[in-house]
């Protein structure tokens, strides 16, 4: 298809929260949430917990941890140098389209991080010896790891609170992480901790995986938004290029009120034929920081979150609220001010059924709303107690 295939952007809303077991809910394991979502940020790990408890109808934060012990998910660096939680049979090709950037070959990777390539190569090989078989913390793996001939100088970049240097260990398949140890981050081998592990990919090969899996949660997309998703725009051109050619048999071009896209083919039917989101009152959600609705587009898409307010949601040092989400748009965002406290912001405009909420004053509309009703006594059993709202 060629782009003859027009949608609108509300179409694309309620079909990616169809997608993402928004609405509906589903009873998957945490898991399959995971691999449906193209994966989950997991930098704050109570974060990732609640993006997977939401979708469920029967919502459970400790499936998350379930998964990781039963190592059906793995916690790594991923996707834009963040921790993420991964299906762990699929993890591989996530990783590869990552190393295929090369990031640290590139000379002002190693003047600002003070590591050359031959250090670099030296200590993958010391990791990948060190970890195979074993789980450390990161004071066991840097004392392991300074001890090595060659390596003793590379102190400061291992306890690096940032873990650069680590991160490319993560993409080539040396290491990820293990179990927490009390209060501490462990480390080990993918090798010898996810079972069945095949290894990292070639990038030509993880893309036939990755690519489909993020168009059919995140899709309609362009090269460019994938490519953002994935590394912050650091893919080569040509090579991203390369990737979505080889997948032209199994892609269409869609028009999104004018613009072109790409989604998988056979999706064209299904979100062709999606209506536009219903009454909002019937899909509002509270969906939790780093949340892969919103990670997956990105901020910067001015149909998903306002750019008025956009550094309401993207925050110094890369911190993405919790927002709220009314008809598949951002119009808010909350955050906990204690145990039990929920403060709800709503956007200065935003339209809920038809009224428009603007200052204080307006929000006291939104708490008769059941579908904030219903939201607040879902997050308040997802965290196990009861919680008061409170607005502005």
């Amino acid at each position: 298809m060629n782009g003859d295939v027009r949608v609108s952007h509300e179409q694309v809303l309620a079909w990616r929260l169809r997608r993402q077991s928004l609405a509906p809910r589903t009873d998957a394991p945490a898991e399959e949430i995971v691999g449906r979502l193209a994966g989950v940020q997991a930098q704050v790990a109570s974060s990732a917990e609640l993006a997977v408890a939401v979708r469920q109808v029967e919502p459970s934060v400790a499936g998350v941890r379930e998964a990781l012990e039963a190592r059906s998910l793995v916690r790594t660096w991923a996707m834009r140098g963040t921790l993420h939680l991964l299906p762990a049979s699929g993890a591989g090709a996530y990783l590869s389209l990552l190393a295929a950037a090369r990031t640290w070959e590139k000379p002002a990777w190693q003047r600002t991080f003070g590591v050359d390539p031959s250090q670099l190569a030296a200590l993958g090989e010391a990791v990948d010896e060190i970890l195979d078989g074993q789980v450390l913390t990161r004071r066991e793996l840097t004392d392991a790891v300074l001890a090595r001939k060659g390596l003793a100088g590379l102190g400061e970049q291992l306890t690096s609170g940032w873990s650069t240097v680590l991160k490319p260990l993560a993409w080539t398949g040396r290491l990820c992480q293990g179990p927490a140890r009390g209060r501490h981050v462990t480390f080990t081998s993918p090798r010898s901790w996810v079972p069945g592990w095949r290894g990292i990919p070639d990038p030509e090969e993880a893309a036939a995986t990755v690519i489909p899996a993020y168009l059919r949660a995140h899709g309609p997309a362009t090269p460019a938004v994938f490519d953002a998703w994935l590394l912050r725009g650091a893919t080569r051109k040509g090579v991203l290029r390369g990737w979505f050619e080889a997948l032209r048999g199994q892609l269409a071009e869609v028009s999104v009120d004018g613009e072109r896209a790409f989604v998988m083919a056979d999706d064209v039917e299904d979100l062709a034929g999606t209506a536009p989101a219903p009454a909002p009152a019937d899909e509002l959600r509270l969906l939790p920081g780093f949340d892969q609705y919103v990670l997956g587009p990105g901020t910067s898409d001015a149909r998903l979150v306002p750019p008025a307010h956009r550094a309401e949601v993207s925050r110094a040092a890369g911190w993405i609220s919790p927002v709220v989400v009314l008809g598949g748009r951002v119009v808010g965002v909350w955050s906990l001010t204690d145990s039990s406290v929920l403060r709800i912001s709503v956007f200065e405009g935003a339209d809920l059924s038809g009224v428009a909420l603007r200052g204080p004053e307006g929000l006291e509309g939104l708490k008769g709303l059941e579908g904030l009703r219903e939201e607040v006594e879902r997050l308040g059993g997802c965290l196990g107690r009861e919680l008061e709202v409170v607005t502005g």
